[in-house]
Order: structure tokens, then C-alpha cells, then sequence
């Protein structure tokens, strides 16, 4: 990657991250189109580059909802243990570096321009399998942190487990947080059925972390963990930590699981790590220093605004529960879903009592705005259309009292443009 004959095809970050945008398929901005069925193409572009995928130790994180937050969470307590910890996540919010991370901080933009142009010249970008802009990403990353050697990379699947990308590691820890219904066109149309393709990360010999116990999953989970030879904790029935609990006050309900997953992986790492008040004060504040935003996220008012990504039936369910323990007058809901969204099990969750300001996302997954609007009346909710989502908020500060709340939600592109 360091050959000092190879002359930079694109010269400016902005036109490699457009370059990958426009060029590439991705799924969370066009949808079921950019979903591979296999991984040839991650292995090919492992093999190309050196195989750096077994140069690094890595935990593995799948699950349906709160796989990134609880890789945020991991890395935090990774850091205050004093470890340098790696971090690929996706999708991202505001800077596609988000999507990888070294030590709280997000990847160079000369690594990613000389990565991109690399491939440009050797002809990577238009062979037969035409590699998608996830897996780019993904090699990317895999050969990042081969060079930085973290002590753990922490490696969230995108989509589902099996025949995800990420998925040609082998983790010193594989970490499943919850079974929930989303991606079925992809992942199967039941419980059983999603989390057997979830368990498709657990590796021979490797300990495995799951969040939640589901009477439909723990069976299948167990099964793939003895076939493998692997522990399996399930972390939610190991003790309560007085610590922790202070900790998980001081995030909304629905990130307790997800808190207690974290801890408990890296227990499974290092069986010494005890939480200490030191820990505790300082791990939002280095949270934050890792970037960690569109979940819950408070921003100041009056009045108050909350953003977050909730964007299935679980995420939203936990999300109005944690929302109906806020105090305030009235609520105003911002709201703007991607097209491929089953929306009839959704609905109801949202509160008929509320204001709603309807938008889409500018991205070409987005549903409709006058269509979401008119979903959304047939299940009773009433409000407005507006043409872009900064719009939509700023509309409902005008229109919100001092007292009344604000939530900004539907999906993590809604709450990229505001956040």
C-alpha cells in the first residue's frame, strides 16, 4: 500500500467518498439489491491483500438491535482497562470514517485515499466480482488494523452473520445481543430461523456472549456452541453488578441489556476486570470521546430534543418505553423510514397522541414522505409533510412549548441530518 511509483487516481478525500457513494452498492442507502448470497468476494479481497484478517484480535458482535452500541460500550470498557481497542461499525452518521476507529479516533483520510486509489489501479473495482462498498469497507478496515495492531478490534456484522462480510475473522470472543424480527426477506421469517443464521459467527473453541435469553433462540444457540465446542454464557441470568447498575441508570432502559452484554464479554476476556467508581464516573465522558451519538442522544433546548435510531419493531418498542418515563407536556415526533420497512406490526407502537412532522432521508431507500404520511394517518397518527428533515425539526421547535419533548426517530439516515 506504501509503493512510492503508485500516483493517486483521486486526489481529494470528498472525491473518494463520493467515488464509493455513487459507485458502489450499499445496502442501507439502495436497499435488498446490494445483499451478497456468499463470501467470495470478502475472501478474494482478503487474499489480495495479505490476509490481514488473521493479523489482529478481534471480537465478533452480532444481533438484531444493539450490536453498535454495545461494541461502543466494549470498546470503552476496553480502554479503561488500558487496552487500545479498534472499532468497525456501520452505518455511519455525519463522516464515513466513522465506520472505523483506533483508539478513539476515526482512520486517517490518507489511509482511506490510498487504499481506494489502490484498488482503482489494480483493476479491484471492475473485475468480474465487482466488490460491493461493504466489503470494501470491510477490507478496508481488516487492513487498518493490521497496521495499527490494536489489542482488540471490535467487528460488528452488518447484516445478519453467516454470509455476512465480516465474517472470515476468527474473534478471541463472538457476542450475539438480541433475536429480533428485521431483514426476514434475508435472514428468515422466524426467531429460530434469523438466529441460526446470527450463530453463524460463532466460531470452533471461541466463547460465546449472548445477551438475551429467547426461549426460541437459546435452543439454537446452544446446539451451534456444542457442535463447535464452544462455552456460551448468556448474560443476562449471571449476577447483577451493584456498579453496573449505577452505570446503566444513567442511559435510558433499553441499553441495560446491552451494558450487561459488554461487561460480560469482556469478563469472558479477562476474568480479573472489575468495575471501579473510577471506571464508572469516566465512562460516558469517554464514550463520548468515541464518538458515540444517534443513540438517545439529548440535545439541548428548550425544548428538549432526544434522537435515536430505532428503526424495527424491538428498537421501537424499547424506545417508546424509555421515551414514556421522560416528563413533559406534549410529545412532537420527526419522523422519516426506509421503503423496505414492514410497517404494519410498527404503527401501533407509535403514540396516536402525539404530533407528527413526516420527511424522508436523502437517500434513494427512503420511503415516500407523502406515502409514510398516508400510512401513518390509516394507523391513526396525524400530522404534517415536510419536504426535508432539518425542515421538519425546525417546524416542530417553532411550533413546540417549553415543556413539550421532541423525538427525532425512524431510522439512522433520519437522525444523520440532524444529529
Amino acid at each position: 500500500m506504501s509503493d512510492p511509483d503508485f500516483m493517486n487516481t483521486l486526489t481529494r478525500y470528498k472525491e473518494i467518498e463520493s467515488f464509493l457513494f455513487s459507485q458502489l452498492p450499499m445496502f442501507q442507502r439502495v436497499g435488498p439489491k446490494a445483499f451478497k448470497k456468499d463470501l467470495k468476494n470478502i475472501q478474494f479481497l482478503m487474499q489480495y491483500l495479505g490476509h490481514p484478517e488473521r493479523d489482529f484480535k478481534s471480537i465478533h458482535i452480532a444481533g438484531t438491535n444493539g450490536k453498535g452500541s454495545t461494541a461502543f460500550f466494549i470498546s470503552q470498557f476496553l480502554s479503561a482497562l488500558g487496552y487500545k481497542a479498534g472499532l468497525y461499525t456501520s452505518p455511519h452518521y455525519r463522516d464515513y470514517r466513522e465506520r472505523i476507529r483506533y483508539n478513539k479516533t476515526l482512520i486517517p483520510k490518507t489511509f482511506v485515499k490510498t487504499f481506494v486509489n489502490k484498488l482503482i489501479e489494480d483493476n479491484i473495482l471492475e473485475s468480474e466480482l465487482k466488490p460491493s462498498f461493504f466489503e470494501i469497507t470491510v477490507a478496508m478496515a481488516f487492513l487498518y488494523f493490521k497496521q495499527v495492531q490494536p489489542d482488540y478490534a471490535l467487528i460488528e456484522t452488518g447484516l445478519g452473520g453467516r454470509l455476512d462480510s465480516t465474517n472470515v475473522i476468527v474473534p478471541e470472543v463472538s457476542t450475539i445481543t438480541n433475536i429480533g424480527f428485521d431483514h426476514m426477506n434475508f435472514l428468515g421469517d422466524t426467531l429460530a430461523l434469523i438466529a441460526g443464521e446470527k450463530a453463524g459467527i460463532i466460531k470452533e473453541n471461541v466463547p460465546v456472549v449472548i445477551g438475551k435469553t429467547q426461549a426460541e433462540t437459546r435452543p439454537v444457540f446452544e446446539k451451534r456452541a456444542q457442535e463447535l465446542n464452544c462455552p456460551v454464557i448468556f448474560a443476562d441470568s449471571l449476577p447483577r453488578v451493584k456498579l453496573l447498575d449505577r452505570l446503566a441508570a444513567q442511559f435510558p432502559a433499553y441499553q441495560h441489556e446491552n451494558l450487561y452484554t459488554a461487561y460480560y464479554t469482556v469478563k469472558t476476556l479477562h476474568k480479573n476486570f472489575k468495575l471501579t467508581t473510577s471506571i464508572i464516573d469516566d465512562f460516558k465522558i469517554g464514550l463520548s470521546d468515541w464518538g458515540f451519538i444517534g443513540r438517545y442522544t439529548r440535545r439541548e433546548g428548550p425544548p428538549q430534543v432526544i434522537c435515536d435510531s430505532a428503526h424495527n419493531k424491538e428498537g421501537i418498542e424499547s424506545l417508546m418505553q424509555s421515551v414514556e418515563k421522560e416528563e413533559y407536556d406534549k410529545l412532537h415526533i420527526v419522523l422519516a423510514v426506509v421503503n423496505d420497512k414492514a410497517m404494519d406490526d410498527i404503527w401501533p407502537l407509535y403514540p396516536q397522541d402525539a404530533t407528527y412532522y413526516f420527511s424522508q432521508a436523502r437517500i434513494p431507500r427512503a420511503m415516500n414522505k407523502d406515502k409514510l404520511a398516508r400510512e401513518a394517518r390509516k394507523a391513526g397518527l396525524r400530522g404534517k409533510v415536510y419536504s426535508g428533515i432539518p425542515g421538519a425539526l425546525a417546524a416542530a421547535k417553532a411550533r413546540a412549548k417549553e415543556n413539550d419533548l421532541i423525538l427525532v426517530t425512524g431510522s439512522i439516515f433520519t437522525v444523520a441530518e440532524v444529529i
